[in-house]
């Protein structure tokens, strides 16, 4: 079981009413256990619930149901550390609908919203993931070197970049602030980074 609830919530800051973070809860095919069936209209993954989190009093009157859905289906919580802008997404839903409704998609406007806030997040206070698997990515030297690299990267040679370090049942992600993509990937080639994805919160 990974519980990274406490942690992420020192990572979490509401400037305004506009402010909030997506959170999902996702049922994975290869996290299924034997006989367990995961429909959806997704072939990789089914999800149960999202969550538009606008406070930190939200966020820890959740907690509680977000884990029990997550024991319950055997499914994972992740959040995206990206804030999001109710009033931005409110401009991308209506040029989203707009282009299904062209596109005659009428029997998916259910999933737009979520659709919209998965894409689409604040221009300011960027954090990214550098996704590390397996037990030699996980070792101390080897994460030391990666935050060694990342300072002397642009912008802002020489100071820290990786915030903090979350883990997962195979590894962890090490939440950065932005860098030079293409100099990293000289270095560390087959390491994923991922600038708009969710991060580990509960995994039963």
């Amino acid at each position: 079981m990974v519980n990274n609830f406490e942690q992420i919530r020192e990572l979490l800051q509401f400037r305004s009413n506009d402010d909030f973070y997506f959170l999902q809860i996702l049922q994975r095919k290869k996290d299924a256990k034997e006989g367990q069936k995961v429909n959806g209209t997704n072939n990789n993954s089914r999800l149960i619930k999202a969550y538009y989190i606008k406070s930190i009093e939200q966020y820890d009157f959740i907690e509680k149901e977000v884990i029990g859905l997550c024991d319950l289906f055997n499914a994972r919580a992740g959040i995206n550390l990206n804030r999001r802008s109710f009033r931005n997404n409110a401009f991308q839903l209506q040029m989203h609908i707009a282009s299904m409704m062209m596109n005659e998609h009428y029997d998916k406007m259910h999933k737009a919203y979520s659709s919209v806030v998965g894409k689409y997040k604040s221009d300011t206070d960027k954090k990214w993931i550098i996704d590390l698997d397996g037990e030699e990515e996980n070792t101390f030297d080897f994460i030391y070197g990666i935050d060694d690299t990342l300072r002397g990267l642009q912008p802002n040679v020489g100071e820290p970049k990786t915030i903090c370090r979350i883990l997962s049942k195979s590894g962890s992600h090490l939440i950065t602030s932005p860098f030079n993509k293409a100099e990293f990937k000289k270095i560390y080639p087959k390491i994923d980074i991922q600038s708009n994805n969710p991060t580990n919160l509960y995994i039963p």
